[in-house]
């Protein structure tokens, strides 16, 4: 049986996505320490999954709310986004998927000019619609409502009528043989046509996605040309962007080391 505090923290993470040590302790004026122990129990009972200072939800077969998604590693989003953007010039045709860390993507492309965005994704519509430099074109398809996420077979036919110069697609979990996982086979299948008919593949993905796990597989990162994220923990993934010729693109690597839960030798 969870004590009072761990089933609190669990049902936080249900409600925004990620929890940190540094907010539980304050929340529930205990010591960090007394929070790691509560982390990794709930974390022992596969309830939670560790990341760098805090947990998320660890769930293999649903995925986190999408208003919670928005708030997971939002600062590293940014600078996931900023780096992709980076890489898409003017003038160009792009697809872009459903995600936050796309939506991020769209939301750095916006001073771009002259571009044709396809995408499934109703909320990154949203964002760029109001640009008139911007072209929106938009896939028709069942609406999921718990993201905005335009899915099915009409979807795919859709995007299978266009050849882009680019694609900007997220994932929900990586593997650590570098497979690339979702948890809705409906989306699935729009995701692997994004990628079939884009002549340059963008992966994004910030370093949580590595703590996580889903069902149903899209690919692998060796289908991608440039894999864009704050930081990579998988030395296997690495491996397989060297041996595959995939751009690893990390755009905060320093900014600290996972947090595990463990005191410090010093201590």
């Amino acid at each position: 049986m969870l004590i009072a505090r761990q089933q609190s923290i669990l049902d936080l993470a249900k409600q925004v996505g990620r929890v940190t040590v540094e907010d539980l302790a304050a929340r529930f004026v205990v010591t960090p320490q007394t929070i790691r122990k509560d982390l990794n129990e709930l974390c022992d009972r596969r309830l939670l999954a560790r990341v760098h200072g805090g947990a998320v939800l660890a769930s293999s077969t649903e995925n986190v709310g999408y208003d919670a998604r928005r708030q997971i590693a939002s600062s590293e989003k940014m600078q996931i986004g900023q780096a992709a953007a980076n890489l898409v010039p003017n003038d160009s045709s792009l697809f872009i998927n459903i995600g936050t860390t796309t939506e991020a993507v769209a939301q750095a492309l916006l001073q771009h000019t002259g571009l044709m965005v396809i995408t499934n994704n109703i909320n990154v519509a949203n964002v760029m619609r109001a640009y008139p430099q911007i072209e929106v074109v938009i896939a028709g398809g069942v609406v999921r409502r718990s993201d905005g996420g335009i899915v099915g077979e009409a979807a795919v036919d859709f995007i299978r009528q266009f050849k882009v110069d680019f694609a900007i697609v997220g994932t929900s979990a990586i593997d650590e043989d570098g497979s690339l996982l979702d948890y809705d086979y409906r989306e699935v299948k729009v995701a692997q046509a994004i990628i079939a008919n884009a002549r340059r593949v963008i992966l994004v993905a910030d370093q949580t996605k590595f703590d996580r796990t889903a069902p149903v597989r899209i690919g692998s990162v060796a289908q991608v040309d440039v894999f864009v994220t704050d930081r990579c923990p998988s030395e296997g993934v690495r491996g397989l962007c060297r041996a595959e010729g995939v751009e690893l693109i990390e755009a905060a690597p320093d900014w600290g080391e996972p947090d595990t839960g463990k005191p410090a030798e010093a201590e």
